[in-house]
């Protein structure tokens, strides 16, 4: 009873904690004997209160509100914000789809949660201690939702030892398929539960994967930072005469090759094992050109600290895709480092122009999947920004 009255008083004059779910130690007043991970009510200086959340002593972010209503954080309220997840999902779909991103952490009211579809399973990853500990819940509720579905347990390692919890690798229950095999739009591809980074397919690129497909009719085709070659597939479905996919993983080129095959690409596909920067001066040097080239790397600035690093790397790649842009051309770029705002990211690209050159015109602002909703007062939901430009 006493864990359950658990209560953190915040400074005076921290009132961010009304519209934005993260409340840091510097923030915090005092907080009453609570265990790790356990639910907490958050009050101002005034004794007002502001939410419930999860509280972690370990981390420097050490709670996270799930709700700004008095209310338990039981069973009926994990299967509420679920649900109306997977309601915000279903608009004009008839149903819950079938591959999507079903829940977005702080965007859906469930900070420290991702879930995801893939056909006929879910992945479920959990970010923090308080969310691994509710984790009986959050798949209770998916039963509830979305039926008897298997759910596959993948969290990272960095952020279970940040936390303090052993992650969880493995069936949350009876075992599901080892792989599966999902279509997005007409291409399909083979994703393999557990393994890999987001077990081989980003769910929150799926849009602008259509972007190229509608573009690379008639053309060559760079995918630079292929992963598992999600863009090429959806090129060489849409047209394009051939498709170059650089890539360093021999994971990933793995699974691009069988994902070409799948789609009876393979012929005309080329997949180059290399680092990109690297390949990307070899290209320029050769005189290469292409129609529709995908940077698509993945995050340069994990911290702050890196984040001139960053700039540098983003850059040299934009610089080198650019000259390698025929006039147009389309080059589709992207960053997913939480670091780098759009602004700057906007600035590098500006800078890599000037100096390769050449002429771009702005075609469209590029962002995650409308899966990944974004929460106006919590910037932190949109981390993927992009920019197509069209070589004039």
């Amino acid at each position: 009873m006493k864990r359950a009255q658990a209560v953190l008083r915040l400074k005076r004059g921290r009132e961010r904690a009304r519209t934005h779910p993260w409340i840091f130690k510097s923030e915090v007043a005092d907080v009453s004997d609570v265990e790790p991970g356990a639910a907490v009510t958050v009050i101002d200086s005034a004794g007002t209160f502001v939410g419930r959340g999860h509280f972690n002593p370990r981390p420097a972010l050490c709670c996270r509100i799930l709700t700004w209503t008095d209310e338990p954080l039981d069973p009926a309220f994990y299967e509420r914000r679920v649900a109306e997840a997977v309601a915000l999902r279903s608009r004009g779909a008839g149903g819950a789809p079938a591959l999507a991103r079903l829940v977005w952490s702080e965007a859906d009211g469930l900070p420290g949660l991702i879930v995801d579809r893939y056909g006929p399973a879910l992945v479920v990853q959990c970010l923090t201690l308080g969310m691994a500990r509710a984790r009986p819940l959050v798949v209770a509720a998916l039963t509830r939702v979305l039926g008897p579905l298997p759910v596959f347990k993948k969290d990272e390692d960095a952020l279970g030892r940040l936390e303090g919890f052993e992650p969880a690798h493995g069936w949350a229950g009876p075992a599901g398929p080892a792989t599966v095999e999902v279509e997005e739009d007409g291409v399909r591809f083979t994703v393999t539960l557990g393994a890999g980074h987001k077990t081989g397919l980003y769910l929150d690129q799926r849009e602008n994967r259509l972007r190229v497909g509608a573009l690379a009719r008639g053309r060559e085709v760079l995918d630079a930072f292929a992963y598992a070659g999600g863009f090429a597939c959806h090129a060489l479905r849409g047209g394009a005469q051939r498709a170059v996919l650089i890539e360093s993983s021999p994971e990933a080129l793995a699974a691009a090759r069988q994902n070409l095959e799948l789609n009876r690409m393979a012929e005309r596909a080329e997949i180059v094992a290399a680092n990109v920067f690297d390949e990307l001066r070899r290209l320029e040097r050769a005189g290469a050109r292409f129609g529709v080239i995908v940077l698509d790397p993945p995050p340069f600035a994990r911290s702050r600290t890196q984040l001139e690093a960053a700039v540098r790397g983003y850059k040299e790649i934009n610089l080198r895709a650019m000259r390698l842009l025929e006039r147009g051309g389309w080059l589709l770029t992207f960053s997913c480092s939480h670091h780098v705002s759009q602004a700057r990211f906007e600035e590098i690209c500006r800078d890599a122009a000037a100096d390769a050159g050449t002429r771009l015109r702005v075609s469209a602002p590029l962002s995650q999947a409308s899966d990944h909703p974004v929460v106006l007062t919590i910037p932190e939901t949109r981390y993927l920004k992009g920019l197509l430009l069209e070589a004039v």
